[in-house]
């Protein structure tokens, strides 16, 4: 059994919310898809990101670059950012594309420089100049590129010889880091280093087991690897003599995301979990046991699925909510760890956010008068309508001086460098753009869902319009 839970949502602190772009009646859905890692499982990001960093820059230094003196800083940069490979930048831009921060190598571009690169560029991602950092693997990623851009100024490196050249071989790093196997064997030998457990999560998939739904983990991990991790995860958790795979009707590794859910591969059983020994599946998809590849399809067809029934739940904007979205028109939720800081932040900045946005409205008024007086100026030539000018002048200067440091400061929450998640400015950031597009729902952890229940009827919120 499991313990009981609140149904008090003022219980619920702000950060562990679950937010609607569209409504969604979590009782219509019969099946829901989970992502394995930074989904299910956690993870100390300076930590593993840290880790990836090191083996990406060791196979940097085996092709004979310059990079033994690079470190990593876990705070250097946040999701959402996009890498202009024309001008070796990182960049955060509004929902409409306009660039409102960038960094070249190690340095933040002043806004004069901004102005000069970015005055007719809109940031387009499905052009082939930019490339969207979608989750928090391309922290690791960011680090890199930033830090050999840097170097690639300064000297010629082989093998490079523009910024796209700098992004390539730090992906090819990555690639190595990633697919070499020394990455997962240093987390799996050293799981208290880089996982942060949740004992939350297990009564949460039980609820929702409890309430007839049927489960799937869809990872792109390997099942050497998963066998490791979810175990350790999970089953300390679990009712006594119970482990991990009870919680799911279905176990799909190797996945492929995000060509799982838009082609056609073959799926294999792994008849021998052991050593991962693998055959041939043909036909529906049988409880109990652990497959490899395949396709969405398949789980369609296993689970007597129809259009947009199915919930695929997982932490890449792109390989596991866009495409999911776009393709099968399933219903998706975000996990955004980084979610909890920022609304932390924005809680704590709530007294301050509502000075800056009365002062705002005192300088709406303010500039309103002095664009009215400036017009008057041309057309009476008066005294008083020059001290008048002057008297709104100064009122809008000591306004400015009001509303700078609260500025700077809502500007910071997030990260101090990028600033929120969600926004750029005054706007809604790029990353903000395709959450409310491809995702219904977002969260930071998939256990915000035990409070709202198997249940909930999750209700968007009226859009606001410049009118409202």
């Amino acid at each position: 059994m499991t313990e009981p839970v609140s149904l008090d949502q003022h219980d619920v602190p702000p950060e562990r919310g679950v937010f609607a772009n569209r409504t969604l009646n979590l009782r219509t859905v019969p099946v829901v898809g989970y992502d394995m890692d930074y989904t299910l499982i956690h993870y100390h990001e300076a930590e593993w990101e840290g880790a990836v960093f090191e083996h990406a820059r060791d196979a940097l230094i085996e092709r004979g670059l310059p990079v033994a003196d690079l470190v990593f800083d876990p705070d250097e940069f946040t999701v959402g950012l996009v890498f202009d490979l024309e001008r070796g930048n990182v960049l955060k831009a509004t929902r409409f594309g306009y660039v409102v921060r960038a960094r070249h190598g190690r340095e933040l571009l002043t806004f004069d420089q901004m102005r000069d690169d970015y005055r007719g560029t809109i940031v387009e991602l499905s052009s082939d100049r930019f490339v969207f950092m979608n989750t928090l693997f391309e922290l690791s990623r960011a680090s890199l590129f930033s830090q050999l851009v840097a170097e690639y100024d300064q000297r010629p490196l082989r093998g490079i010889r523009s910024y796209a050249d700098v992004y390539r071989v730090v992906d090819e790093a990555l690639s190595v880091a990633h697919l070499g196997g020394q990455l997962k064997a240093a987390i799996v030998a050293d799981k208290e280093r880089f996982v942060v457990p949740d004992p939350d999560m297990v009564p949460t998939l039980q609820e929702q087991r409890l309430a007839g739904k049927k489960l799937a983990l869809i990872t792109n991990s390997d099942w050497a690897y998963t066998r490791e991790m979810m175990p350790w995860c999970f089953d300390r958790f679990m009712p006594e003599g119970d482990t991990w795979r009870s919680l799911f009707d279905l176990v799909i590794v190797s996945a492929n995301k995000p060509r799982f859910f838009t082609g056609r591969d073959p799926i294999y059983r792994v008849v021998d979990e052991d050593e991962s020994l693998l055959l041939p599946h043909y036909g529906p998809l049988e409880p109990g046991h652990v497959y490899f590849g395949g396709n969405a399809r398949l789980v369609e067809e296993t689970f007597d699925l129809e259009g947009g029934q199915a919930l695929y739940v997982g932490d890449h904007l792109f390989g596991d909510v866009h495409v999911t979205k776009d393709e099968l028109r399933w219903r998706t939720a975000l996990i955004a760890r980084e979610l909890e800081r920022e609304v932390s932040d924005a809680v704590a900045f709530a007294d301050d956010q509502a000075s800056l946005e009365s002062l705002m409205v005192e300088k709406t008024a303010v500039d309103r008068r002095q664009a009215q007086l400036r017009l008057a100026r041309r057309t009476q030539r008066g005294a008083a309508v020059q001290e008048a000018l002057q008297k709104a002048t100064a009122e809008a200067t000591a306004l400015d001086e009001r509303i700078a440091p609260l500025a700077r400061a809502a500007g910071e929450l997030g990260n101090p460098t990028w600033g929120p998640l969600m926004r750029a400015g005054n706007d809604k950031s790029l990353f903000a753009r395709q959450v409310e597009r491809y995702a219904d729902v977002y969260t930071s952890r998939v256990s915000n869902f035990r409070p709202e229940t198997p249940y909930a009827y999750l209700r968007a919120a009226r859009g606001s319009l410049p009118h409202d």
